[in-house]
């Protein structure tokens, strides 16, 4: 067995004294693991490094093993970013979610595409976290556990003059203005940026959406196999306030 595809590196993990577990986000096979030899050597260690593009091998002599990788440097993204830790924690938090949230060898090539250009933005304070944002609700989509951001759920109202301002922690259906005024105690903000083109991207509107996004990737991705939010990606949230 043996594919080949582009990538970023998730994660490695030491593996015996020498070799090294690696998970990355490939555009073709999805979140995929693999043993690189020697990996714990000062060669590879530039190669191995979060949020590193790759050029991927992957050998096995049958899909259920682990397989091996053969990687090479396409874009060393970690590097450049070793002199700004804000971007490093933002690429950090970025692969980590992913990593946390990505079922092993499902192909979500769009999603991929959308991770690029997320991590691609790691060193745009302003405009990181709202792609976060949007790649949270993105992935929440893909998984099968989209928002319903087209329509007020509790009146079934839509329409171009519609303003959807919250979102049931329940159901994750969204709720207009007027029908959410009774019930804001139990319902999430929902930022206008999420759900409508040109919505304010501020640095609150920011932290509405990532605390939106981060509970139903708890609730219906994490929590179930007793999991929470990565810290890298918290930290992310804390920095906005």
């Amino acid at each position: 067995m043996e594919w080949r595809d582009d990538g970023v590196v998730l994660s490695a993990r030491a593996h015996g004294e020498t070799h090294a577990v690696v998970e990355i986000f490939t555009a073709a096979h999805g979140r995929s693991a693999g043993l690189v030899y020697g990996g714990q050597g000062k060669r590879m260690g530039p190669v191995l490094q979060t949020g590193t593009s790759v050029s991927a091998v992957w050998k096995a002599k049958s899909d259920s093993q682990l397989g091996n990788f053969s990687l090479e440097v396409t874009d060393p993204r970690t590097a450049r970013l070793l002199s700004d830790p804000d971007a490093l924690a933002n690429l950090t938090a970025a692969c980590a979610v992913a990593r946390a949230c990505l079922p092993e060898r499902e192909p979500h090539p769009a999603l991929y595409d959308a991770f690029l250009v997320l991590i691609d933005a790691a060193e745009t304070a302003d405009v990181f976290p709202v792609l976060l944002a949007k790649f949270e609700l993105m992935l929440l989509q893909d998984l099968g556990f989209g928002l319903t951001l087209d329509r007020c759920v509790a009146t079934g109202a839509k329409g171009p003059n519609l303003v959807l301002t919250h979102v049931s922690p329940k159901s994750g259906g969204a709720v207009s203005a007027e029908a959410a005024e009774p019930y804001k105690d139990r319902l999430l903000p929902l930022p206008g940026f999420l759900w409508r083109a040109g919505g304010e991207t501020t640095r609150d509107a920011a932290a509405q959406a990532l605390r939106l996004t981060r509970h139903f990737l708890e609730s219906r991705i994490l929590h179930p196999s007793d999991r929470q939010a990565p810290d890298a990606r918290m930290k992310v949230e804390e920095r906005l306030g």
